[in-house]
């Protein structure tokens, strides 16, 4: 499997970054259809099998979501490498076990950020942190307070935090992403960087409707921009003059 038929070319670099050891915080935000979850996906599979003290936990704000969210979309990355033998998916249970050596990805709902303990496992520590539609979380405080739970007991971590940018420029993800640290890599990406097979025809007529039906809602929605000053009530008044009549 050539790693070019699963990664889109937007993600090259970041790909080569994470083997590199660059950063440890990475911020990928992006619009509808540019495969930032399915590239996160695709980067702890391989990270785990390529390090045998690696494991994962995957989050998202409520747990309900994770089945069918994270859970398939890891599943996915295992059948797209084609290493599915090496893998155990169970059907009812949360966690997917690496079979060679135990190393496990397990998957948490953050409704109750203060139960997300330091997490044992019986080979290596939690090196890969996955925060799914990391907006939906409450804050900065909430991420942290649970990545100082996890980031324990090794030497080298490697943090995901894959969003759609709300459209509010005062919310507090898109304020965060513009904080630089050393040990931080932003990263946005779009539906328009990705091969149009892997989209699929019908995709990439919705997204061209919306564009010239709704340009805002499009920008929005699939270029991934930000399109409210963050001090809106109403977001379609028209300011004109009224005539006498």
């Amino acid at each position: 499997m050539r790693l070019s038929e699963v990664i889109a070319p937007s993600f090259h670099e970041v790909h080569r970054d994470i083997k590199a050891g660059n950063h440890t915080h990475y911020w990928l935000g992006g619009g509808r259809g540019s495969t930032k979850s399915s590239f996160v996906a695709i980067e702890i599979i391989l990270g785990i099998m390529s390090d045998p003290n690696a494991n994962a936990v995957v989050l998202r704000k409520v747990k309900d979501t994770l089945k069918e969210s994270v859970f398939e979309q890891l599943t996915w990355a295992i059948e797209a490498l084609g290493v599915e033998d090496y893998w155990h998916i169970p059907e009812a249970k949360l966690v997917i076990t690496y079979k060679p050596t135990g190393q496990e990805i397990r998957f948490r709902g953050a409704d109750k950020p203060k139960k997300i303990k330091s997490m044992k496992f019986s080979r290596g520590y939690t090196k890969f942190i996955w925060y799914e539609e990391v907006d939906e979380f409450t804050g900065m405080e909430e991420v942290r307070m649970i990545n100082q739970s996890l980031m324990r007991g090794g030497p080298k971590f490697t943090v995901f935090y894959s969003y759609n940018p709300p459209k509010s420029a005062n919310n507090w993800v898109n304020t965060e992403v513009q904080f630089s640290r050393d040990d931080r890599m932003t990263h946005h990406s779009t539906y328009l960087s990705v091969p149009r097979d892997w989209l699929g025809e019908q995709f990439i007529i919705e997204a061209e409707h919306l564009k010239e039906t709704k340009p805002q809602a499009y920008e929005h929605e699939y270029l991934g921009e930000i399109t409210g000053t963050g001090g809106e009530v109403f977001d379609n008044v028209q300011i004109r003059r009224i005539s006498d009549e």
